[in-house]
């Protein structure tokens, strides 16, 4: 116990002693109160747009320009895989006959394959993995052509692409459009990195999608016109972070003349899990270190 100090001058010795008088009331009760953590530093990327969230509660954890509009890239076909993925009784071992119109698209276009082949049949499990692992636009057509609503090919992926719209409608998405089942638009195909995050976030509430977006290569068998079987090549999945980043869960790149390189992604540690979006990035090797600093950020701020 520290006695009261009478008769004794100067400034220095008075707060030397009110110091003592603290430390020894804090003692005695053993309330010794905690040094707050240091701030972590926001990250700085090269891309024009980023976003990250806690997928626990929603909390925004990062922003650079996140409700910029900006064209996607192929971070489009989370949404058509989504659309897919929601069709009531959906088969996924239905088997889609694959059209030349699929393969003159990519080829008109000069757009990424999944190298299907016209007359194959293949599943619509088979088609999800050509979509999201090569980002195939030949098995985005194929998917739209079948679950668009119409008497003809046009009039069916207008259809789907219009049920893409719904779902961004449905999940309160007010900077989205798409014009495209694969980002491959006319110019009102865009969306921002906060809403492709949700849009991802959404998505791998479903079973198929979240094995789909964590698979690294896939190799399936399809059926040929002539009624043979015939093994496709193997898909790679273009998310690199899947190899190079620990907990990484998925999801989809994207990348274009007026995209850029994009990426949405998201990953799983000690129990937390963080998705973001990274859009106009400058190259497939930066977008990945930009992902890197963003998720290391996200877990280092939310503990």
């Amino acid at each position: 116990m520290i006695t009261a100090i009478t008769g004794i001058k100067g400034s220095r010795f008075r707060r030397a002693a009110a110091v003592s008088v603290t430390a020894g009331a804090v003692l005695a009760t053993g309330a010794l109160a905690a040094v707050p953590a240091q701030a972590v530093t926001a990250p700085s990327i090269v891309a024009k747009g980023g976003y990250v969230m806690n997928n626990a509660n929603g909390k925004t954890l990062y922003t650079k320009a996140a409700d910029t509009k900006r064209s996607t890239g192929s971070t489009t076909k989370i949404m058509t895989a989504k659309v897919v993925l929601a069709q009531s009784n959906l088969n996924l071992d239905k088997k889609v006959t694959i059209q030349k119109a699929y393969s003159d698209y990519i080829v008109s276009k000069g757009a990424s394959s999944a190298h299907l082949i016209v007359g194959d049949k293949v599943t619509v499990r088979q088609l999800l993995y050509g979509l999201m692992l090569p980002s195939g636009c030949d098995a985005a057509y194929a998917l739209a052509d079948t679950y668009g609503t119409g008497t003809t090919r046009a009039k069916r992926v207008a259809n789907f692409i219009s049920k893409m719209n719904t779902a961004a409608k449905n999940l309160g998405l007010k900077n989205t459009s798409f014009d495209s089942f694969d980002g491959i638009g006319s110019g009102k195909n865009y969306s921002t990195p906060r809403d492709l995050t949700k849009i991802a976030s959404s998505a791998m509430k479903n079973a198929t999608f979240r094995t789909i977006v964590k698979t690294k290569s896939y190799t399936a068998k399809t059926i040929t016109k002539t009624g043979s079987t015939r093994t496709m090549g193997t898909w790679t999945n273009t998310n690199t972070l899947l190899s190079s980043y620990s907990g990484t869960i998925g999801v989809k790149t994207g990348s274009g003349n007026e995209a850029g390189y994009c990426l949405v992604f998201a990953a799983t540690r000690n129990g937390k899990t963080v998705y973001g979006t990274v859009l106009s990035s400058t190259s497939t090797t930066q977008r990945a270190t930009d992902a890197t600093k963003l998720l290391n950020y996200g877990f280092a701020t939310i503990g």
